[in-house]
């Protein structure tokens, strides 16, 4: 496994629609393995394929609990069959916006249907912590980041601070996680 560059926002390669995958193979599942271990290194619960510069329709996700097992969620063209009407808010963060937070309306459940990482279909169903996460990693492979849910106020203050920080030099375009130990951040 190796870890992986990941995008910081602005960047145009996180406004693009990540493709199908035809077939799970074995280089989708190194892709997964790879973006498991840059995801928990960085440390996040969620990691889209277009985030590491792959514009393939693949996420990965692990919502488990502090002082849980990890539980690694591997997903390739995931798609909702099913969400709740009900709304509920979450305060959301990004590795490609880092240290930027803004409370996000989402549908409460979801039913999502994927490929598995043994190339099986699968649907699993969603709540709290977990359908967040899917949510918006799905989002990453039409585009779509969850500042784009913000009002533009919101999301151009704080596209300004990273723009900012890129060129005074206090972010990279890309950067690549270190390994270290401790919790990951929800």
């Amino acid at each position: 496994m190796a870890l992986l560059p990941i995008i910081v926002a602005p960047d145009p390669r996180l406004k693009t629609k990540a493709a199908p995958v035809g077939t799970v193979d074995a280089s989708i599942v190194t892709l997964m393995n790879d973006m498991l271990e840059t995801m928990y290194a960085a440390p996040g619960v969620g990691l889209a394929a277009p985030q590491v510069g792959v514009l393939k329709r693949v996420i990965v996700v692990d919502a488990a609990d502090r002082g849980e097992d990890p539980a690694p969620i591997r997903m390739a063209n995931p798609e909702i069959v099913w969400e709740s009407d009900d709304l509920a808010p979450y305060e959301e963060g990004c590795l490609s916006l880092p240290e930027e937070y803004a409370e996000v309306m989402r549908p409460a459940r979801i039913r999502v249907r994927y490929l598995d990482e043994n190339n099986e279909l699968r649907e699993r169903e969603a709540d709290g912590l977990l359908a967040v996460v899917i949510q918006h990693e799905m989002d990453h492979l039409n585009g779509t980041l969850f500042v784009d849910h913000l009002s533009s106020l919101k999301r151009n203050m704080i596209v300004r601070r990273l723009t900012k920080a890129k060129k005074t030099g206090d972010l990279l375009g890309e950067y690549v996680p270190v390994v270290r130990t401790g919790q990951k951040e929800a």
